[in-house]
C-alpha cells in the first residue's frame, strides 16, 4: 500500500518554512537573554530587543522620572555640564524656585551637581514612588554609577507639589 501527498506550491513553501525554523530554533536556544549580553565572548551578538516607553505628564512620579532621564542624558552629552545650557533648562522647567536656589547652594559648597550629589554622571537610574501626603509626593531616585560586579549606588528623596507638580526639594536619601 502506498500513500500519495498531494502537494502544491502553497504546501512546499509552507513544509520548507518549517523544517527551516525547525534548523534554526535549537541554535536560537544558545543565545545570549538580554541585549546587555549579547556579543560578549561567551553569547553570540544578536539585534537588541524592541523596547517601549509610556507616561502620563499628571503623574509627578512620571515627571520625576522624565526629569532624571532627560538630565542625566543632557549631562552626560556635555563635557562641562555646569554650564549645560539643556541642564539648565531642564532644572527651570522641571525645579520649582526655591529647590533651584537650595541645589544651587548645595553645589557651591560641595563641588558637585546637586542634581546627581556627585561630580559624574551615572551609567543607570530608576525612579520609584514612596509615598504623599500633605500636597507632595516622594519618589526615590536610585542612581546605580558601574555596570561591573559590585555597582555603587546613590539613591536620592525627591519631593513634589502634587498641584504644579514641580520639583520641591531633594536630598540623599538616609
Amino acid at each position: 500500500m502506498s500513500i500519495r501527498i498531494r502537494t502544491t506550491p502553497l504546501t512546499v513553501v509552507a513544509l520548507a518554512a518549517g523544517l527551516a525554523l525547525a534548523a534554526v530554533t535549537p541554535a536560537l536556544a544558545g543565545t545570549a537573554s538580554t541585549p546587555a549580553l549579547a556579543g560578549t565572548a561567551s553569547t553570540p551578538a544578536r539585534p537588541a530587543a524592541a523596547t517601549t516607553a509610556q507616561g502620563d505628564p499628571r503623574n509627578v512620579t512620571q515627571r520625576v522620572t522624565d526629569f532624571y532621564g532627560a538630565y542625566i542624558d543632557a549631562v552626560w552629552d556635555t563635557e562641562d555640564p555646569a554650564s549645560g545650557a539643556d541642564a539648565k533648562a531642564l532644572r527651570d522647567f522641571y525645579l520649582s524656585a526655591s529647590a533651584r536656589k537650595k541645589v544651587a547652594a548645595w553645589e557651591k559648597k560641595n563641588h558637585a551637581d546637586g542634581i546627581l550629589f556627585a561630580q559624574n554622571v551615572p551609567v543607570k537610574w530608576k525612579v520609584a514612588y514612596t509615598g504623599s501626603g500633605m500636597g507632595h509626593a516622594t519618589s526615590r531616585v536610585t542612581l546605580t554609577w558601574s555596570d561591573g560586579k559590585h555597582p555603587q549606588v546613590t539613591r536620592i528623596d525627591v519631593q513634589s507639589d502634587l498641584t504644579t507638580r514641580k520639583i520641591t526639594d531633594l536630598k540623599p536619601a538616609e
